[in-house]
């Protein structure tokens, strides 16, 4: 099998590269955390004006018909200069839902909002008790004669403090870890009804805990069978799993050039530290680890192809766990191979440390994608 990009497929990486490197260098950073949200709207700008945010969308919908493998660059990239912007939560799950289950006439209202950058997306989907688990679905979706009512608490919506959309999972019917009568709702990030507790997680992003209490959303809200999507939610979530597994490679690589290149400067009795054979080893071993982090990654991306849903699911999940003990490991032995600065807010090492520790919990860590490989979960 051929794993050399296309020539397009190179540009595209080239062009990421160059955006990044002229804009979001560490120092750069910071200051957009310091934005409103969390993040440079001036950046989002910049990244729809380059295309990025309709690639995986279809021409017919103004988008641009790209594969997996152009998300993976997409997402490499951003992991290396650990990007603030909500590319997974609009581009990759907001633009997912709508593009395997949105009607004609949700992708036309949302989809050329998202292309051009006008529109951002949450996916308010994660539960006090539910964990990794898609299923557990408390927040309740009441039928009314033009509409729905939501009701319920969602946690860590990614974005969700300034979203102009909220993709929200509620139950429709059943019990509340019933795999049936799950349905997916478009929500105004503004609707009445709605309360946000906003603000920053561990690795610079920002979240919000969500009320809704009686939010009012018209028939057409819905994504999806209302009673019957948790297989248009698990496929959504599979794709946004691989795309973190690719930005947890970009995050990883840079983090090993990143220490090696502090090995080659910092000194200690008179040489460079990167000289002692020891620390040679322990990079050679960050070295390796990220090679199997970036070959299940491409194995994730290769399984969006996949026909079987359970194969891809397996797949997924199978990468999902080399790539948070790789992740793990690098991060690990970065900080200890920095020493004391490593621990420091100066220090960007913490900061690639910190996102691949949010990445690995993020939709299943490591044991519970283990679990699912080996049969333990369906």
């Amino acid at each position: 099998m051929d794993f050399d990009l296309s020539e397009e497929q190179r540009l595209l990486k080239e062009s990421i590269e160059r955006l990044l490197i002229d804009a979001y260098d560490f120092e750069q950073r910071k200051k957009y955390m310091k934005e409103k949200g969390g993040w440079s709207k001036d950046i989002w700008g910049r990244l729809a004006r380059q295309g990025l945010l309709g690639l995986p969308f279809a021409e017919a919908d103004g988008g641009f018909g790209a594969g997996a493998v152009e998300t993976m660059i997409v997402m490499e990239g951003l992991g290396r200069a650990l990007v603030l912007e909500p590319y997974l939560a609009t581009v990759v799950i907001g633009g997912g839902f709508l593009r395997h289950g949105g009607s004609a006439a949700q992708k036309a209202a949302h989809i050329p909002s998202i292309v051009e950058g006008s529109k951002t997306f949450a996916f308010a989907q994660l539960e006090k008790s539910s964990r990794y688990d898609l299923h557990d679905v408390t927040a309740s979706a009441e039928r009314k004669s033009d509409g729905w009512v939501l009701n319920g608490r969602k946690f860590v919506v990614i974005n969700g403090e300034n979203a102009d959309r909220l993709v929200v999972t509620a139950r429709t019917r059943g019990a509340p870890r019933a795999k049936t009568g799950i349905g997916v709702f478009l929500v105004p990030g503004s609707a009445i009804g709605i309360s946000k507790k906003a603000y920053q997680t561990q690795d610079g992003l920002h979240a919000a805990d969500i009320t809704f209490a009686g939010v009012e959303v018209g028939s057409d809200a819905a994504i999806g069978d209302p009673e019957d999507a948790l297989q248009l939610i698990e496929r959504v979530v599979d794709e946004a799993r691989t795309a973190l597994c690719a930005e947890a490679v970009g995050a990883m690589d840079e983090s090993l050039k990143t220490t090696v290149e502090y090995l080659k400067t910092r000194e200690q009795f008179g040489v460079a530290i990167g000289s002692f054979q020891s620390l040679q080893h322990r990079a050679a071993d960050m070295f390796v680890a990220l090679e199997q982090a970036r070959s299940m990654s491409m194995f994730a991306t290769m399984a969006a192809d996949f026909d079987d849903p359970a194969e891809r699911a397996k797949a997924v999940a199978a990468a999902k766990m080399q790539i948070g003990r790789s992740g793990k490991f690098i991060g690990q032995q970065a900080i200890q191979l920095h020493g004391g600065i490593g621990m420091t807010m100066e220090a960007k090492i913490g900061h690639y440390f910190k996102r691949l520790t949010v990445i690995e919990n993020t939709f299943g860590d490591a044991e519970h994608h283990l679990r699912r490989v080996s049969g333990g979960v369906v």
